[in-house]
């Protein structure tokens, strides 16, 4: 029988597709959420699933929290105030959710004596690499963004529990997340670049030639479930750069796919933006150690949302259910 499985922040953007993922494999899932950004309608078809359990709870409360973890559990932790634009709106709040609120996880998972913790943290976290390096699990870290800032410092506490411990903690440095989900984000660079384009609306492209490495949502789900399944002594206190080395992209790079299938497409490209990011990442160990190799390319992704949005799929005019813009607290 396959273990029970705790995303905490399992009604997110990646949360969301990992959720239908691992029910379609036969694990019983419990998603704990708060629902922030009020995108409850995303879970409706979970809810039919005998396997699937939702708990209502704000990760800063944790003494709600602790009745709904066991030792026969695996814990995912996913949840966070995600991306920087957000966390730099509410600053306090992203203290009180990707710092504090992220250690009540961590504590209970000691308490209650889980062994296997994944938590997803960020490229983002290399900040800018110099002369095109591709940025290793050990390359120096350097957040530029509150966010970033925040996934360092519990990544540090991570790796500082001691080896003998019963937990094992996992850290996967996402690329960034494109691609469909239950609840959509259109406020992330591939999407956001393709909605534009495909809309008529004309695209702002801030430094074009910055670099960053991307990964689709369904790659992300599947290799969660295959860190879930791996022995622990082969993925216990290890990092992993999650993405693949093909899919590291510019920005200007991104257009020029989209523009092969829409060349009607409206660009405009502007220097000195706010976002000063700009990294080239090596996910040569995620392949070997677990022979991780993502099944989508960009232009397999933004081939998909375009059909999408050509099928009236998504009500743009509920702006906030579509990205990490304002929260409900």
């Amino acid at each position: 029988m396959k273990k029970k499985i705790i995303l905490v922040g399992g009604a997110g953007y990646i949360g969301t597709v990992l959720t239908d993922h691992l029910l379609n494999k036969g694990y019983k899932v419990k998603c704990i959420d708060n629902l922030i950004y009020e995108q409850d309608d995303c879970l409706s078809s979970f809810f039919k699933n005998k396997n699937y359990e939702f708990i209502n709870i704000d990760i800063r409360q944790k003494n709600l929290l602790v009745e709904h973890f066991d030792v026969d559990c695996s814990v995912v932790l996913l949840a966070g105030l995600v991306g920087d634009p957000i966390s730099k709106k509410y600053p306090q709040i992203n203290d009180e959710i990707n710092l504090s609120g992220i250690l009540n996880i961590i504590e209970i998972c000691k308490e209650k004596n889980i062994e296997k913790l994944i938590f997803t943290s960020t490229c983002s976290n290399y900040g800018i690499t110099e002369n095109n390096i591709k940025a290793k699990e050990d390359h120096n870290l350097n957040p530029l963004s509150l966010y970033a800032s925040a996934k360092v410092q519990i990544e540090k506490y991570l790796m500082s529990i001691n080896k003998d411990s019963y937990l094992k903690p996992t850290i996967l440095r996402f690329a960034t997340a494109f691609g469909l989900s239950q609840r959509m984000r259109f406020d992330l660079t591939v999407n956001e670049f393709t909605k534009e384009l495909i809309l008529g609306n004309e695209l702002i492209v801030y430094d074009p030639l910055t670099w960053r490495p991307y990964c689709h949502t369904q790659d992300f789900a599947y290799l969660i479930e295959n860190v879930i399944s791996a022995d622990v002594n082969k993925v216990g206190f290890e990092i992993f750069n999650v993405g693949d080395n093909e899919n590291n992209f510019t920005k200007q790079m991104i257009v020029d796919e989209i523009l092969k299938i829409y060349p009607k497409g409206r660009v405009k490209y502007l220097e000195k933006g706010f976002d000063r990011r700009n990294y080239i990442v090596d996910f040569s160990k995620v392949n070997s150690v677990l022979g991780f190799k993502p099944k989508y390319t960009i232009k397999k992704g933004i081939e998909e949302i375009i059909i999408e949005i050509k099928k009236n799929t998504f009500n743009f005019e509920n702006k906030n259910f579509y990205g990490n813009y304002n929260l409900n607290l």
